[in-house]
């Protein structure tokens, strides 16, 4: 089964996107099923995981509604506020869909890079243990080191590493080393934790001008630190569509793992998303 484990369907004028840009034509209008479709279609793709892009439950709801009426959402993964403890109830709420995968605390925006690691928020993870859900671990490199005491601290916790951590490509673009500290906290996760990491969103962590050879050291280490069978694609669409459309980037990540042998390039096309989050 071919899966996009990563992707995004919005409604803006619900106003809880508070990341969005307002003056951005490209992210702030609605995106739904529809709109990607025949895009999946084309490229023989069975199935995505719809993941959450507003820090509310009402985006949570709203995308196991569109779930349940759309058949290729295999699956979602939502929000609850890790600093309320009563939103336990709403995650054993929210367990109980068929669709329902785990939750994304939105951490990349979070200015305090210790905020995983307080204590008011440890409830949240032994809950995902107890209810066997996942996590999404979305962060940018300065999160590394905390994530790996994270998953220290609960190796049962099943979690996905988003969008390879977002090493800052346009950095390296720029002559800068934006590689050395992101490739040794990825290889400690990859090394003392049992998490999986999505092949995603790497393009859009560039500057105008990108090629290829930019992004290759960082997929290729991705890949080879993770090995094929804990690396999925995700598309990371309609965001994706700031630097590239769903096909380039469908396209590059085809290239970047065209050394894979045709089973393993399974695994990353649908068989780790497939396994990760029991979608089958």
């Amino acid at each position: 089964m071919k899966i996009d484990a990563h992707q995004h369907f919005w409604q803006p004028l619900r106003g809880d996107y508070d990341w969005m840009p307002q003056d951005n034509a490209t992210l702030n209008r609605t995106y739904g099923p529809h709109d990607l479709a025949p895009t999946l279609d084309a490229l023989g793709i069975d199935g995505t995981v719809l993941v959450q892009a507003a820090a509310t439950v009402q985006e949570t709801e709203y995308m196991l509604g569109l779930a349940d009426a759309t058949p290729f959402i295999k699956g979602v993964v939502g929000w609850v506020d890790f600093e309320d403890p009563s939103h336990l109830g709403h995650l054993k709420r929210l367990a109980a869909h068929p669709k329902f995968l785990g939750v994304r605390p939105m951490i990349q925006d979070i200015p305090d890079v210790n905020w995983m690691l307080r204590d008011d928020v440890q409830w949240a993870y032994g809950a995902l243990v107890d209810l066997d859900l996942t996590f999404d671990a979305l962060g940018f490199p300065q999160h590394l080191p905390n994530f790996l005491t994270l998953m220290q601290r609960y190796p049962d916790m099943r979690v996905v590493y988003d969008h390879c951590m977002k090493p800052q490509i346009r950095d390296a673009q720029a002559d800068k080393d934006a590689f050395s500290q992101w490739a040794d906290g990825m290889s400690a996760l990859a090394e003392n934790t049992s998490g999986v990491c999505k092949f995603s969103g790497l393009i859009t962590e560039t500057d105008d001008g990108w090629s290829i050879d930019d992004v290759r050291p960082f997929a290729d280490h991705v890949l080879s630190a993770f090995g094929s069978a804990r690396v999925m694609w995700g598309s990371d669409w309609p965001v994706c569509r700031l630097k590239g459309e769903y096909g380039d980037w469908r396209g590059l990540a085809q290239q970047l793992t065209e050394a894979l042998s045709e089973p393993e390039r399974a695994d990353v096309f649908g068989g780790t998303a497939t396994r990760f989050y029991r979608l089958d």
